[in-house]
């Protein structure tokens, strides 16, 4: 149950598989930004991991907190300023 709204959240997992950790987050930003139109989806919380190694999992976007209830979607590392 989530504090806020006092119900459940459920989270779902979609497979997509991809031929190194690069390759996975390219294609893990990709597919966000094309569902980025969905209230549901949390960009910042986008994770990738090795096949067989789910406790290994590896950031997708920056996810820094802007304010508000903004995050910063650009990916991990970047260079510069933020941007929501």
């Amino acid at each position: 149950m989530t504090a806020a709204t006092g119900r459940e959240r459920y989270v779902v997992h979609l497979t997509v598989a991809a031929d190194d950790l690069p390759a996975a987050r390219l294609l893990a930003r990709a597919i966000g930004r094309s569902l980025a139109f969905l209230p549901e989806l949390v960009l910042g919380e986008t994770t990738v991991s090795e096949e067989g190694a789910p406790d290994a999992q590896h950031q997708v976007c920056c996810d820094r907190r802007l304010g508000g209830r903004r995050r910063c979607v650009r990916r991990v590392g970047h260079a510069g300023g933020y941007t929501s």
